[in-house]
């Protein structure tokens, strides 16, 4: 599942972004009418022979490349530029749409129907004038399992409102895109390539931060500039936020889920992933903080539903936020993920996964409250299991160095060029060399030390201790504030035996794992004062600490104090390792980032100007992109074809009763049965479709985006991409790239028949 990388917890309630500290370590790298035409009424009006002929032969160039092999074209596209750069080729992929349809700001368009949930780590798209959303499963598990309880088990039963008093809060926002705008001769013109790294993101925070005023004015607005081409342009882009968000329908996770970890990342898939949201405003249909008087909000734009199913060769576009790509990832950049990051993100995930494991299958009440964390451990664990052996198997780190190495020669023949490029080959081996051991502390700081409840916890604390020794009683009261109103939230999901045991296991890999010289002092005495025994060490600490205890936590923020989180073991273990982190390794890798940084941004300058005829796209960095295609089919390998569809004899065919991730709901096995598909049957096969593929290029944070047709009609929900391509994010695949999405036919099925939730229907415009 395509959750953001850098923000896989963000999957989760938007309340609990900021309880994870990880982002502090993170390193760079409305309506509107649709042109339809049919022949038959051509032939009744009598139109010219000339447009008749042009039907015609649009006919038959679709029949022809219904037949054609698909091939994939890279590129997360701006939407200001489809004109520009992108429409003629669309067309020719059957887009009927108008570029203003597409992208506008002063009138309705696709971009209205569009949301970021929280702050990008999944894509929603608007499906009915009544604000109501459509998103992935996995997107709102998060939702399902906060909500559920052993009494009621949403995770398990699945959730729908009956009518909209019933549904719930969902404690995330959603964000609509305004406008966005190129702001790169405001910027550029301030900066040169004399600045340090210090001067030049000063000078950059300085425009940006002008500009997203100005962008916003009296309003109430949101903006910011972000970078694109590693520094090379900039966009501003303008949002309208809406925090009353609230979960509408989620089916079981029999079927959001299906499949599980097992079938994650791969095709054939048999999944229903998705799930409904509601977004709310005030009477004036304007943003609004929840409130039982607020009303469904009336979009600018819903996205029309198409129950005529895929074929191969039909258009494909998605619109959604991707998260984060690493296209311009050099050779040694390569050799660091292969051989630091990805290989410690494995060990230290599946460690944690096998303790969460084995502690939710002890109890039904820890596996609801671990569910949710063991989704977000696991997905990206496989991911990078997958990326490892395809950047090898497609032989990336080659190709990378060819590319570099034609760059190097392209340098060479110009004594201008010299002298601006000098040195940025050389830099990136050079740089990612000094980085090694540096970079695995700041790997094993995120996925083992934060990967400890107990010592994320304690972070939330650090604010009181600021404000207590800097004698501020304002502050101090509001962080104390801010953690008591955190402690329910935070012990609902926490089971201390499981945590207790990741610790030490975390400790222990720490230890063994980090080199001597790059670890506290104080907390090698630590180490050797239990002599090596991480068993006892955890045991004495945990029963010694105020964190892993509720009641101990509530009694401490009666009379908070420095003095106790001095003392506190747990608390100590974070702010040795933290501290040690921020003085000794962090300027380590300032200092190298200010001779990388300009190498990636140079990069990237000089093979856009060597390969000027070539449109590159900018990497995905959380920011409203479109991607085009096709739905097709693909050969993985020798001897082995993947058809474009999956259909709901394929669930029946991969059913265990005796796997969680494989068993098919009862209601649900008759309707198949039975085929009592209703008007979401496929006509063409007399089956219902489940999941279909296309060649999008899309990346985690396009979760939950609409899969949409050539006349912008809704067709499915992106929610995967497939196992042969994970090195996808770092170089393309174009024979491999594709986008699992959920048949929207589906989607309809599961809520109508399988949930009896045809109110929700009747929301939506089908069109047959």
């Amino acid at each position: 599942m395509l959750s953001a990388k850098y923000g896989e917890f963000g999957l989760r309630k938007a309340k609990k972004y900021t309880r994870l500290p990880f982002i502090i370590l993170i390193h760079h790298s409305h309506g509107f009418h649709f042109h339809k035409m049919d022949l038959t009424t051509t032939f009744g009006n009598r139109l010219t022979e000339k447009l008749i002929m042009k039907k015609i032969s649009i006919l038959i160039a679709g029949f022809l490349l219904a037949f054609a092999p698909v091939k994939a074209d890279e590129g997360m596209w701006l939407p200001m530029f489809v004109k520009r750069l992108n429409y003629v080729d669309m067309q020719k992929q059957g887009l009927q749409l108008t570029p203003e349809e597409i992208y506008s700001v002063n009138n309705s368009s696709l971009k209205d129907a569009i949301v970021r949930l929280g702050r990008g780590f999944c894509t929603g798209e608007i499906i009915s004038d009544q604000g109501l959303m459509l998103t992935n499963h996995h997107c709102g598990f998060g939702v399902i399992q906060e909500n559920s309880t052993e009494e009621h088990n949403y995770l398990d039963d699945g959730f729908w409102a009956m009518k909209k008093g019933d549904e719930l809060p969902a404690g995330f926002s959603v964000s609509f895109l305004v406008r966005m705008e190129d702001v790169s001769s405001t910027i550029n013109v301030l900066l040169n390539e004399d600045m340090t790294l210090a001067e030049r993101r000063k000078a950059i925070k300085t425009a940006s931060d002008s500009l997203q005023k100005a962008a916003v004015g009296e309003s109430d607005y949101t903006a910011n500039v972000k970078s694109f081409y590693n520094g090379n342009e900039f966009y501003l882009f303008v949002y309208e936020t809406f925090q009353d968000v609230r979960l509408v329908g989620a089916p079981p996770s029999s079927v959001g889920k299906y499949g599980g970890d097992t079938d994650n990342w791969m095709w054939p898939r048999h999944t229903g992933d998705f799930t409904l949201f509601r977004v709310y405003a005030d009477k004036d249909n304007k943003p609004a903080e929840y409130s039982k008087d607020n009303k469904p909000y009336t979009p600018k734009h819903s996205l029309p539903i198409s129950l005529k199913g895929v074929q191969p060769g039909d258009f494909s576009m998605i619109f959604g936020y991707p998260g984060s790509t690493d296209r311009y990832l050099t050779s040694a950049g390569i050799n660091y993920e292969l051989e630091v990051r990805q290989p410690a993100s494995v060990k230290l995930r599946r460690q944690v996964l096998d303790m969460y494991q084995e502690g939710m299958d002890k109890s039904e009440k820890t596996r609801i409250q671990y569910a949710s964390k063991f989704a977000s451990v696991a997905n990206y664990w496989k991911y990078f299991i997958g990326q490892q052996a395809g950047l090898k198997r497609l032989k990336v780190y080659d190709k990378k160095k060819a590319q570099e190495d034609a760059l190097a020669a392209w340098i060479a023949k110009d004594d201008k060029r010299k002298t601006l490029y000098k040195g940025v080959i050389e830099g990136f081996a050079t740089g990612y060399d000094n980085l090694k051991e540096s970079n695995r502390v700041r790997v094993y700081l995120n996925e083992a030390i934060f990967r400890v409840e107990a010592l994320a916890y304690s972070f939330q604390f650090s604010g009181i201790k600021k404000a207590a020794l800097a004698e501020d009683e304002e502050k101090f009261k509001k962080a104390t504030e801010k953690a008591k109103s955190g402690v329910e939230d935070h012990f609902k999901d926490y089971n201390i035996d499981i945590d207790r045991k990741v610790f030490a296991a975390m400790m222990k890999s720490y230890s063994e794992d980090i080199p001597k010289e790059n670890q506290p002092k104080d907390f090698k005495k630590m180490v050797s004062k239990y002599k090596m025994n991480f068993k006892k060490m955890s045991e004495v600490m945990y029963a010694k600490s105020i964190f892993g205890n509720k009641t101990k936590v509530e009694a401490f923020l009666m009379k908070p104090s420095a003095k106790v989180l001095d003392k506190d073991p747990l608390y100590t273990v974070m702010a040795t390792i933290l501290n040690h982190y921020r003085s000794e390794i962090s300027p380590k890798i300032n200092q190298e980032n200010e001779s990388l940084q300009r190498s990636e941004r140079l990069l990237v300058k000089g093979l856009r100007e060597m390969n000027s005829d070539k449109v590159y796209a900018p990497d995905a960095n959380s920011t409203m992109r479109f991607t085009y295609g096709q739905v097709g089919n693909y050969d993985p390998r020798d001897a082995v074809a993947y058809s474009h569809i999956t259909t709901a004899k394929g669930i029946l065919e991969k059913e265990d009763p005796n796997n969680p991730e494989f068993v098919v709901p009862a209601k649900l096995k008759k309707l198949i049965q039975d085929k009592d598909y209703g008007q979401y049957i496929d006509k063409k096969s007399g089956e219902l479709v489940v999941n279909f593929i296309a060649n999008n290029d899309i990346t985690g944070g396009n979760s939950g985006s609409p899969m949409i047709n050539g006349n912008g009609e809704l067709i499915g929900t992106a929610f995967d991409g497939n196992w042969e391509a994970m090195s996808g994010d770092i170089a393309f695949e174009p024979e491999l790239q594709r986008t699992i999405g959920v048949d929207i036919r589906y989607t309809l099925f599961i809520v109508d028949k399988y949930a009896g939730a045809k109110h929700l229907i009747d929301e939506m415009k089908l069109v047959k």
